[in-house]
């Protein structure tokens, strides 16, 4: 008798199950993770106007996120009715669900998501395409693009056989991303392609660490695959440390000494070079040697199309800021403004595992000026060329 009555109970539960399986899922035609509070595919109905900023970026994983929430929430980074799209390839190996969890379970409805689908093909990135259409009504519906930070660049993109510090891991967002830099800002690839930007040229780009390695390539430029060996002729990372911490980029003990859970970053002063953006519109001088948070092996080599640098090393052998000639509003940094590390003053850390001391990121660019001020100008002028631009579309 037992026995059947966990027979029967067994049936009920799995009944009970499949019923709420059945509650649960989509109807037919819907995508088994969207509903009605969350699209994952905003653009298709979004009108052309709105009163919101919107501001696309790509790669929008968790930590993105993250970092665009510090920066609301520390005033440095906060347009009124400001609205993000994150837009991703369903192919990209990153797990956007969890990002898709956080902004529902957070309730940001301030955030939404377009995912893309359909093929992405290494030889017809630089050109129209079938994704073309949908990059230019995202464009049309965007008020500005960040392109975030992550791998390395495959360098069969930009022509070049791969070395072997080089680690390709995530080439679908490369695709797309690549793809859509060409389509925005054209690219010696195809210099008879017109893109997007030429009808209007105030559109405000940003591309961090990664983001401005890939608006580089995207345009035609090529890259340092490994900046200590190829640049400094650094075979060892015991060789990299005795660089000096100027030139170090991200921190080879952490990768020396992975166990002792250093700083995996780098803090480092940059050189602003004359008429560069920093200069000419943030207000800084040639002489002023701000510091940033970096965190990258690879930089810009030769400039892709349009592209010149505002900003390099101390030594000026690696190139750690781009701007556009044709576009006022497009650049592309190699250091990471966005981390919410450099704005947690109780966040300690140590570089090496001699140190008796701990150190905070917040600290160093509080007492090297003008290095938080250099921070919150860069914020600051990113959003203000956002506003802009929404208000002269309005």
């Amino acid at each position: 008798m037992p026995r059947t009555i966990r027979f029967l109970s067994l049936i009920v539960s799995l009944s009970l199950a499949l019923s709420l399986a059945a509650c649960r899922a989509p109807a037919p035609g819907t995508e088994k993770d969207e509903s009605p509070e969350l699209s994952l595919r905003y653009f298709d109905t979004a009108p052309l106007r709105t009163d919101e900023i919107r501001l696309c970026i790509l790669y929008p994983s968790t930590g993105s996120l993250n970092a665009l929430l510090t920066l609301r929430e520390k005033g440095l980074f906060a347009p009124e009715k400001l609205k993000v799209i994150g837009v991703f390839h369903e192919a990209e190996r990153t797990d956007y669900g969890r990002s898709i969890e956080m902004v529902k379970d957070s309730g940001l409805d301030w955030i939404s998501f377009h995912r893309l689908s359909g093929e992405l093909d290494q030889d017809t990135l630089f050109q129209e395409h079938g994704l073309s259409g949908e990059f230019r009504d995202i464009f049309e519906k965007s008020d500005g693009v960040i392109f975030f930070g992550g791998a390395d660049i495959p360098p069969y993109l930009y022509g070049e056989k791969t070395a072997l510090l080089t680690g390709i891991r995530t080439p679908v967002r490369h695709f797309l991303e690549m793809s859509f830099v060409f389509h925005l800002l054209g690219g010696y690839q195809d210099e008879g392609f017109a893109p997007f930007l030429a009808a209007v040229p105030l559109f405000p780009v940003l591309g961090i660490c990664l983001g401005e390695q890939t608006l580089n390539v995207g345009t035609g430029g090529t890259m340092v695959q490994d900046v200590w060996s190829e640049v400094y002729d650094a075979g060892t990372l015991e060789d990299a440390i005795a660089l000096g911490q100027e030139n170090w980029h991200t921190n080879p003990h952490a990768r020396l000494f992975p166990e002792k859970g250093l700083f995996s970053y780098n803090l480092h002063p940059i050189k602003l070079l004359p008429d560069g953006l920093f200069v000419r519109d943030l207000g800084f001088s040639p002489q002023d040697t701000p510091h940033i948070m970096s965190a990258h092996h690879q930089a810009a080599e030769r400039l892709g199309r349009g592209f010149q640098a505002i900003a390099t090393s101390l030594d000026g052998k690696v190139v750690e800021a781009i701007a556009h000639d044709e576009f006022p509003h497009v650049l592309g940094i190699q250091f990471h403004p966005e981390f919410p590390v450099l704005w947690d003053p109780d966040a300690r850390h140590k570089m090496a595992p001699s140190d008796e001391t701990e150190f905070s990121a917040y600290s160093v660019l509080h007492d090297n000026p003008p290095s938080q001020e250099f921070h919150e100008k860069l914020w600051a002028w990113f959003a203000s060329r956002l506003k802009e631009f929404h208000a002269s579309k309005r």
